[in-house]
């Protein structure tokens, strides 16, 4: 509750717990449902309900990612931390994601090892240069995430049934991600004018 002659930064330590932490306990519950997913695909890979629910489950844990940054903006909590465990909890989900379909022969390996040399590359960079400045994502890199969960989902999709040219397009989609995940990689390497 706001008093008269209260500073924002006292009004936001008034309020508890869960109402500034909601962002990073979205992000952490993202985290966690990473295991769970990655299970069902392993598991259900060859019945098409399961690979649906994989999916869906995959889908709501990377819708969280829009959730938390939307609490977090509209409720002036956006923290060093939360621009940190983001796009860890965005990597390890589709990363993981990637990893499993991999091994199970649905995407190239090439494909994986190309998305995830640049991600875990910009991690890294990310973490060397945070003394100076923490880097949040461009708009360029959350196009990137949304076109890796759409690949992503396009290849877990049980849809083959729809014929062969949503296996091309799907094709299509996944190396367009892989040349925008590169393409992104290289943006934040480039010195900014």
């Amino acid at each position: 509750m706001k008093t008269r002659g209260s500073s924002p930064a006292e009004e936001m330590t008034s309020r508890g717990f869960l109402y500034r932490q909601t962002p990073n306990l979205i992000t952490g519950a993202r985290i966690a449902l990473v295991p769970l997913v990655l299970w069902m695909l392993f598991e259900y890979w060859e019945n098409p309900w399961g690979r649906f629910f994989a999916m869906l489950l995959l889908i709501a844990a990377a819708s969280t990612d829009g959730l938390d940054g939307s609490i977090a903006r509209r409720r002036n909590l956006i923290t060093n931390l939360g621009k940190i465990l983001d796009p860890i909890a965005d990597k390890a989900l589709l990363s993981g994601a990637l990893i499993v379909l991999s091994i199970l022969g649905a995407v190239p390996w090439v494909a994986t090892l190309i998305i995830l040399g640049r991600e875990l590359g910009i991690t890294l960079y990310r973490l060397v240069v945070i003394k100076k400045q923490v880097l949040g994502a461009s708009g360029w890199g959350k196009f990137k995430t949304v076109m890796q969960i759409v690949a992503i989902c396009m290849v877990i999709a049980p849809f083959g049934f729809l014929g062969a040219w949503f296996g091309w397009l799907t094709q299509i989609v996944l190396w367009f991600t892989v040349a925008l995940t590169v393409y992104t990689g290289v943006q934040y390497l480039v010195p900014k004018k």
